[in-house]
């Protein structure tokens, strides 16, 4: 297979069908054709498509796949993905595809053809073997397929009904078919009749393995080959006919055996197409370098990226503060023994079912003595206790092979009563049967429901630590870290994904860039804080800290649009008090309490504090956009293969889905592109204007062996306010400076690909009194080892500013002259960073000659 385009960066596309909502919610494959130009302009080299396969059409994110043989008509199907795909080959773009191998989505049975049929035939469907069914007698249903969809009106409110001119039974929006000659005189000696049960909605019991706790996401067995070759029949197609140049894979960690599924899916798609997995690592957990894969998604990197900028100086205030309103400081030990009480909860409790199932699991696979005289109730107790404190998702990853022995040795010596329930655990999973492989899944799901579904929606330290892969109980990432763990990533895995923002991230980059900001001056953070709730105190004082952080991070800076944020406050308040079920929950709503809170952010919206926090955002905007274009151009140039997300090319400030998966305005980002694209100037008021004043050239033209008109010295000059912590270009121009960063840093990738994915990384430091408020690194030459390019950012501006600017501060550049492609300015030797970070608080500098080493 010969790939159309060297992988350099990608560029996330979320696809909508037109019944996922408004009609200016589509975004078919159609759609996305419309964008390949401006894409192609911007840099990138491939577009990653959200899932293809067929799903509901009311899915508005295709992760719910009801037929993974197909794509989904409802973008186009086969004929419009063709299509997309030509165009953009034309453009010389590659196609990166989202693959669901771990669940199939069963909400709508009958949409489901394996599903439905499983239904009808039970254990005499062909489709049986497909799922993770549990048909024993002692399931809770009777050896029948338990489904808990019942209410208080129970089985007597189930009816006969037609679809399709099928009979089937309903229970209000649930539809089930009927086994041909199974039809009674009523429902209920009818439903009687069936292979599945009606179960209540809370019973605890449930017959197949889920996508975590969702019931409406079955699980499928991928470790038996004649499911992986029909769920992949597809996937054999488009790489016949080379559609594709690569693979996301959805939560390997759900299936049985991730490793052997990787490995069976790299013989599928080949060697030459990238191969990346959404892996949750934990923060101190490497990706087992064992495993036929590219890398991760970049999880892990977000919290790299965005630890560099947090002031580790306001740990201390800020723990105290949450300690003062929610009675926690939120630090590692508080974070940890939350994670550890939560997740013994959701195994407990929302997890019951896979619990019960794993114990029994263990029963059979024990072939020894050990354990015969525990009762079921102790070994679920031992069971839900093991798993709340097992440190990672899943720990059969070869490189954990101790982490099981050592939680299970750990926890013999503290509780000695548990000892005969553990001897029994570890005997059945050293048998490495059943049980051994419904512990790692049953570990995983406690995880997600524990951590990133609860514990990340209870902490409130700082809630931009708060993200799938980050640690709250870590206050930010020190230069000694960032640079290991770039170098890391470049060792182990060069073309790993890394992102700011996916469709699964809690904020947007932005967001928390405005929340990380509060770090860099906590006292004013805290004095607003204090302002805000004396005035209008909220009526739970750690609910209402937590939605006032998320708050400030989508305030808009526009004063006259605060009610425009609203309604989408407004939703993300009520998801994220019922996720974090302290007071309200999804199955249990107090809607009183929600309510009240709903109240309350009415108040701050349009209330006697509104100015005091529009004040705020005012002062903190400057620092926060400085955040997040330093952050992107870093990101963009480290190793790794970086991933933007839908339109965060400009500033989106966007919460957790559904809102961080709105149309995004590419119309306004293509004109903006066409200006940045012509031969830029600066104005006298730091603006980027076409005309009147000296170039900003981001294009490559030294690569075509004219540095001229790139590196043509820019003769207006800006001072940086640092007392202020301001530049004028970007607090005037925020979209453009943003856009024209990551346009400047794609095109560099692809005119030199080999530095970035190959050529070595250098940390780059500062010298003088404010050499902390500089992070940078040089990418090298592949033969060579010379430095090529060059990024780096300003960190802290507020803390600069209270330093009283640079000083005397200088960076020393590598030897040779470097252009800065952000500004055209030629750099040699050593300069100060008064003068380097002038324009902007980033510098993306390429060398232009080869000097006398």
């Amino acid at each position: 297979m010969k790939q159309q385009q060297v992988l350099t960066a990608t560029y996330r596309l979320q696809l909508r069908g037109p019944a996922a909502g408004s009609p200016a919610d589509r975004f078919t494959f159609a759609d996305a054709e419309a964008v390949i130009p401006y894409l192609a302009k911007l840099g990138i080299s491939h577009i990653y498509l959200s899932p293809i396969c067929t799903a509901p059409p009311s899915s508005s994110h295709g992760y719910d796949v009801v037929d993974p043989t197909t794509i989904n008509p409802e973008l186009g199907g086969m004929e419009g993905f063709t299509a997309l795909v030509a165009t953009a080959r034309q453009h010389n773009l590659g196609v990166i595809i989202d693959i669901v191998p771990n669940h199939v989505g069963v909400a709508e049975p009958w949409r489901n053809q394996w599903w439905w049929d499983v239904l009808t035939f039970g254990t005499d469907s062909e489709y049986e073997q497909y799922f993770d069914i549990d048909w024993r007698e002692d399931n809770g249903a009777g050896g029948k397929l338990g489904l808990p969809v019942l209410g208080a009106d129970g089985i007597d409110a189930v009816t006969f009904d037609t679809v399709a001119d099928q009979p089937v039974l309903r229970y209000h929006e649930h539809v089930f078919p009927i086994r041909p000659g199974t039809k009674a005189e009523s429902p209920q000696a009818t439903l009687h009749q069936q292979s599945y049960q009606l179960l209540n909605w809370d019973s605890g019991t449930i017959g197949y393995r889920r996508f975590f706790s969702v019931n409406d996401l079955a699980g499928i067995r991928q470790e038996l080959p004649q499911v992986f070759e029909h769920t992949h029949r597809l996937l054999r197609e488009l790489v016949a006919r080379d559609l594709i140049d690569g693979v996301r894979v959805d939560h390997p960690d759900g299936l049985a055996d991730p490793f052997e599924y990787l490995r069976r899916l790299r013989e599928v798609i080949g060697d030459e197409r990238l191969l990346v997995i959404e892996k949750i690592l934990s923060v101190d957990e490497p990706l087992d370098p064992r495993l036929n894969v590219d890398g991760t998604t970049g999880y892990d990197a977000l919290r790299e990226f965005d630890g560099i900028f947090i002031s580790r100086e306001a740990e201390s205030p800020l723990s105290m503060q949450a300690l003062a309103l929610s009675g926690s400081p939120w630090d590692g030990a508080a974070v940890q023994a939350l994670e550890q009480a939560l997740k013994r909860e959701v195994a407990a409790e929302e997890l019951a079912a896979e619990v019960t199932r794993l114990a029994r699991a263990c029963r059979r696979d024990n072939f020894s003595t050990a354990g015969r005289s525990v009762s079921d109730e102790q070994l679920k107790d031992t069971i839900v206790e093991l798993v709340a404190a097992m440190p990672v998702y899943r720990a059969d990853y070869i490189s954990l092979s101790r982490v099981r022995s050592s939680v299970i040795a750990e926890m013999t010596r503290a509780f000695p009563s548990r000892r005969d329930a553990l001897d029994l655990i570890a005997a059945a999973l050293i048998a490495g049967g059943e049980a051994s492989v419904r512990f790692a899944q049953v570990c995983g799901a406690v995880m997600a429901k524990g951590v990133e579904d609860t514990t990340f929606y209870r902490a409130c330290r700082l809630v931009a630590l708060q993200e799938v892969g980050g640690a709250p109980g870590r206050f930010g990432v020190g230069p000694a870290e960032f640079h290991l763990l770039q170098k890391e990533r470049l060792r182990l895995w060069p073309q790993a994904m890394t992102t700011l923002s996916t469709h699964d991230t809690k904020r947007s980059e932005d967001v928390r860039a405005r929340i990380v900001a509060f770090t860099d001056d906590p006292e004013a953070f805290i004095n607003m804080v204090e302002t805000v709730m004396a005035v209008s105190p909220p009526p739970d004082k750690a609910t209402g800290y937590f939605l006032l952080q998320n708050l400030l991070g989508l305030w808009p800076a526009d004063r006259t649009a605060v009610q425009d944020i609203a309604e989408r406050m407004n939703a993300y308040a009520v998801k994220a008090i019922r996720e974090a079920g302290v007071h309200s929950t999804w199955t249990a709503v107090d809607s009183d309490f929600e309510q009240a809170h709903l109240d309350w952010l009415g108040q701050l919206l349009h209330g006697p504090v509104t100015e005091v926090i529009a004040d705020y955002v005012d002062g903190l905007v400057p620092a926060a956009q400085m955040i997040s274009v330093g952050r992107k151009l870093l990101q963009l140039c480290a190793p790794g293969l970086p991933d933007i997300y839908q339109g965060t090319e400009f500033f989106d400030h966007s919460l957790v889905d559904p809102d961080n998966r709105r149309p995004v305005n590419y119309d306004e980002r293509a004109a903006a592109l066409s200006v940045v694209e012509q031969d830029c100037r600066i104005d006298a008021a730091g603006l980027i204007a076409p005309e009147d004043a000296p170039a900003i050239r981001v294009g490559m033209q030294l690569v075509e062996g004219d540095d001229k008109g790139c590196c043509e010295t820019v003769v207006a000059r800006f001072q940086a306010t640092p007392e202020h912590g301001r530049w004028p270009l970007l607090t005037q121009a925020p979209d453009a400076v943003k856009q024209l960063v990551t346009f400047a840093a794609l095109k560099v990738r692809r005119a030199l690909p080999a530095v970035f994915m190959q050529g070595a990384y250098q940390p780059l430091f500062a010298i003088g009194p404010a050499d902390a408020q500089v992070v940078g690194f040089a990418r090298c030459a592949v033969d060579t080892g010379v430095p090529q390019v060059i990024a780096c950012s300003v960190r802290r501006p507020q803390a600069l500013a209270r330093l009283g600017g640079w000083g005397n501060t200088t960076v020393s550049l590598p030897a040779g002259r470097w252009c800065d492609q952000l500004t055209g300015t030629v750099y040699e030797g050593t300069i100060d960073c008064a003068i380097l970070f002038q324009l902007l608080p980033v510098a993306l500098m390429v060398r232009l000659d080869t000097a006398d080493e």
